[in-house]
């Protein structure tokens, strides 16, 4: 193992680096039962890896709108629960609409996966969706705090700086476009 590397998001898991130096894997430890097959096995497990994703990045937003929520009640500004002003409320009915759409979409996702039938693209499309509207809902939850959203004491500031990596792994969100334009 290597250096543990500095990233800007998801502190609490470390990413290292990891060298394989001479390094014989005996037959008994082949991972699928074919050899030769890696590559196949790996890309069949997409569709999981990027529902997840999605899934992942929707169970963020509503986390997020859920402490926003709460914080708006409470934080006051000229002498009213910030809550009350116009643009918080049409700010939070934003994010819920898209919680709500999501959810969805998501949950669609999830019983075709368990059922077998979630193709690439629409798995691409989850992912996709998913980690966009993360970074929108989280970038309006940030908002909503003011300053204090710029604390990494407020789990908004860590949900932000977290939420970016999610446009990146499990393929780039250039890639899923890619993927789901060629399924057209």
């Amino acid at each position: 193992v290597g250096r543990v590397l500095d990233k800007i998001g998801m502190k609490a898991q470390d990413t290292s680096e990891l060298f394989f130096d001479d390094v014989r894997v005996g037959a008994d430890a082949l991972l699928g039962g074919v050899e030769g097959q890696g590559f196949f096995q790996l890309m069949s497990d997409l569709p999981y890896e990027r529902t997840i994703i999605g899934l992942s990045a929707l169970a963020t937003m509503e986390g997020a709108y859920q402490a926003t929520l709460d914080y708006v009640r409470d934080r006051k500004a000229f002498g009213k629960p910030i809550a009350e002003f116009q643009n918080t409320r049409f700010k939070l009915a934003e994010i819920a609409t898209q919680i709500k759409v999501g959810r969805a979409f998501i949950d669609r996702c999830v019983e075709d996966l368990v059922a077998g039938r979630l193709d690439t693209a629409t798995a691409s499309m989850a992912k996709l969706w998913g980690s966009e509207a993360q970074g929108r809902v989280v970038d309006e939850c940030l908002q909503l705090f003011g300053g204090y959203g710029f604390m990494n004491e407020y789990m908004v500031a860590r949900m932000y700086a977290d939420a970016r990596v999610q446009r990146i792994y499990g393929g780039t969100n250039e890639i899923m476009k890619e993927v789901i334009s060629r399924a057209l």
